[in-house]
């Protein structure tokens, strides 16, 4: 079990406060997304999921990299690890949307708030020991 120094504990506090942020922002984009694809395309809540992804990751990145990971430098190489660590999260949840929505039935603007808590603690741990190390 890894023990959370003060330091560590701070960090990651930050890491979930400004997670907060970015999860509540790629909701919304995913929302609106959604609302406006709906009844044009077929399966939008999926490409809206794709679309808003794309969004929230640059937004993450930005946050993260000057509000809790500090670093100087890297731009490149850390925006494109960053898409690396969300793009693994982005298709598990690509992978779980269709199951909550077509066979469990779970309303699609409801379904992605199921898997935030699995997104949230992959992302952390790809974030501080690949994107940012």
């Amino acid at each position: 079990m890894m023990i959370l120094n003060k330091s560590r504990y701070r960090q990651f506090t930050q890491y979930l406060l400004t997670g907060g942020i970015n999860t509540a922002f790629g909701y919304a984009v995913y929302v609106a997304f959604t609302w406006l694809l709906s009844g044009r395309v077929r399966s939008a809540y999926m490409i809206a999921a794709v679309l808003s992804n794309i969004l929230a990751i640059t937004f993450s990145y930005l946050t993260y990299k000057f509000l809790v990971f500090k670093t100087r430098g890297n731009y490149l190489r850390e925006y494109l690890r960053v898409y690396l660590v969300y793009g693994g999260v982005m298709l598990l949840g690509l992978a779980v949307l269709p199951f909550l929505v077509e066979v469990l039935g779970i309303n699609p603007y409801l379904a992605p708030l199921i898997v935030i808590p699995v997104t949230v603690l992959c992302s952390f741990l790809g974030h501080k020991h690949f994107s940012f190390r």
